[in-house]
């Protein structure tokens, strides 16, 4: 009989949203938020346009118990908001690293939800990581704001491929000392 490992991923209360692991019911609002061109543009790794099966194929991963990244929603429907505003993740990096990946969807744009959410993950620190990377689009300053809204140092300019755009972007990249 073979014991298997299961990896929890906690939750966790913000003042307007919870963020929770993805759930199987997450896919339909993630794929329609996930489908807008101008969210898919802003970040790395949504194709536009996007394919079926995207979303709910990474929900299986997220739920994997060997995997290198944990997603959590960010849920406001205990505040009153929808189901889905958006998404972070931490992706596992080596010596106590960490990087932080989010979006918002577009309708909740400009109301505080993504930096809410990256200050609430990181005070929590899951991953005990000595350090957090980030990066923004140079074409998003928003993005910026909240990452040194919350703490992030500027490192220096770079590049990141964008599927949606089939282009490498200019980025800014950003550092966090944890304290750990």
């Amino acid at each position: 009989m073979k014991i298997a490992q299961v990896t929890t991923q906690a939750t966790y209360v913000a003042d307007r949203f919870t963020l929770r692991p993805l759930r199987a019911s997450d896919a339909g609002l993630l794929s329609m938020y996930a489908a807008d061109g101008v969210l898919a543009r802003a970040t790395r790794a949504i194709p536009h346009p996007l394919p079926p099966g995207v979303m709910e194929a990474m929900i299986a991963r997220a739920s994997q118990p060997e995997r290198n990244e944990d997603i959590w929603v960010l849920d406001g429907s205990n505040a009153g908001h929808a189901e889905v505003l958006g998404l972070i993740s931490l992706a596992r990096m080596d010596r106590a690293q960490s990087e932080v990946f989010y979006w918002v969807a577009p309708a909740f744009w400009n109301v505080g939800f993504a930096t809410e959410a990256v200050r609430t993950l990181l005070s929590h620190n899951p991953h005990m990581a000595r350090q957090y990377f980030a990066e923004a689009f140079q074409d998003s300053p928003g993005s910026a704001r909240v990452l040194t809204n919350c703490g992030f140092d500027y490192l220096g300019d770079a590049e990141a491929f964008s599927v949606a755009r089939n282009a490498l972007v200019s980025t800014w990249t950003y550092m966090l000392k944890t304290g750990l």
